[in-house]
């Protein structure tokens, strides 16, 4: 065992005694120091096929991990005796793993990593993953993942049962997306499959297994191919964007000015709150400029304009974004589209705002130019069981004069309501 060191953990005094081992999820052997502290260990934990996998020395005692408090009733007790202890774990423990819950209940750990389910999974699909997003939906609500697979190119998605390729094929129907799912990695029932979302809706699979959700690229000719793609520059889908939000108008097509402008803009996006895992209605969408920026912040995106010709779309390929786009006349073409988390009501009457309050999204954001249309939206959101709290926003632009001069250009102010749930 002569060269062999092991990751350093810090502990009250001397050695750690609970080893954290990595079980390699893409079939490798396991490192050589794990021989020894299994050799040593008065105490194993761990799944029933890992400690299946494993030599346990005579004498130790085991559990299998089921619910996770008596084992580690167990291993504070074993730390507490001197008894060396060894948890065995998929892939990466300290990635969505059991370190997270042994160092919130104080063990002290040294963890012996392997490859960890995620990276097998793209392994196996031949991709390169440095730009995609990781998200768990492992005894946690579905919807932040759902969300990181409709907004953004590549996902890795560690499922649980009832929350897998099945619930999310389904979750993503109108939103274009090529999934592999890996079952069993490292095992002899390895199993790795490309399909459609709406073709994972209607199988079973084996759990938990490892879900890549892929938004299509095209290649040269026009076809099209499911991989990573183009990622954004900072690699970072979850981080505030490199070039900003509130944008000027100039950045995006538009029509005849029937944009929302970036001071307006800036507090609407504010207001919405996007982030990943959230998912926005931007309903009368037209330049797509609100919904685009949400977009950029990490959310999920559904652009709702009733003109085929609105260049929402354009822009969002421009600006290197996923939404989805939905062509129809509110509030009839809102029906069937997923719950929102918040809305931008940039477009239509009463009638599209109260199917917006119908839907009871957490947030709702309005934007008007007319007065007499804030009373009639301020009275239906409270009706409705909305705070709500407004503002108008009248801003003035630098503008050049003659001779080097400058002066304010006055833009139209606009009424800003904000509808937020208790």
């Amino acid at each position: 065992m002569g060269g062999v060191s092991l990751p350093w953990s810090p502990a009250a005094a001397g050695e750690p005694l609970v080893s954290v081992v990595g079980v390699d999820a893409g079939g490798a052997p396991p490192h050589p120091a794990v021989a020894p502290l299994l050799a040593g260990a008065r105490l194993v934990v761990g799944a029933a096929r890992h400690l299946a996998a494993v030599t346990v020395p005579v004498g130790a005692a085991t559990v299998v991990l089921g619910p996770l408090a008596p084992a580690l009733d167990r291993l504070v007790a074993a730390v507490a005796a001197g008894a060396p202890a060894v948890v065995l774990a998929s892939g990466d423990p300290g990635f969505f793993g059991i370190v997270r819950r042994l160092r919130a209940t104080g063990l002290p750990v040294r963890v012996l990593p392997a490859v960890s389910s995620v990276a097998a999974a793209f392994a196996r699909a031949g991709l390169d993953w440095d730009g995609a997003a990781v998200i768990t939906a492992h005894g946690r609500d579905l919807r932040p993942a759902l969300n990181a697979c409709r907004a953004l190119p590549a996902v890795a998605v560690l499922t649980a049962p009832g929350a897998g390729a099945a619930e999310i094929g389904a979750g993503l129907a109108g939103w274009p997306r090529h999934l592999v799912v890996a079952e069993h990695l490292g095992t002899d029932a390895e199993r790795v499959t490309r399909t459609t979302a709406e073709a994972a809706a209607e199988r079973t699979w084996a759990d938990p297994h490892v879900l890549l959700s892929l938004a299509p690229t095209a290649e040269a000719g026009g076809k099209l191919r499911s991989g990573v793609g183009p990622m954004r520059t900072d690699n970072q889908p979850a981080a505030a964007p490199a070039g900003g939000w509130a944008l000027p108008e100039s950045a995006y097509a538009h029509r005849d000015s029937m944009i929302t402008k970036a001071e307006v803009r800036a507090l609407v996006v504010a207001r919405l709150r996007p982030r990943i895992g959230r998912l926005v209605w931007d309903v009368g969408a037209g330049s797509g400029s609100v919904g685009i920026e949400c977009a950029l912040l990490g959310a999920a995106v559904v652009a709702v304009d009733r003109d085929p010709a609105a260049p929402v779309a354009a822009n969002a390929v421009r600006h290197g974004v996923h939404l989805r786009v939905v062509t129809g006349d509110a509030p009839a073409a809102l029906r069937g589209l997923p719950d929102p988390d918040a809305v931008f009501v940039g477009g239509g009457g009463t009638d599209v705002l109260d199917a917006v309050a119908a839907r009871r999204p957490g947030r709702v954001v309005v934007t008007l130019a007319a007065l007499d249309r804030v009373a009639p939206a301020v009275h239906l959101l409270r009706a409705a069981g909305y705070a709500v709290s407004g503002s108008q926003l009248a801003a003035a632009r630098l503008a050049d004069l003659p001779g080097g001069s400058v002066r304010l250009a006055a833009t139209n102010p606009v009424v800003v309501l904000t509808g937020e749930c208790p």
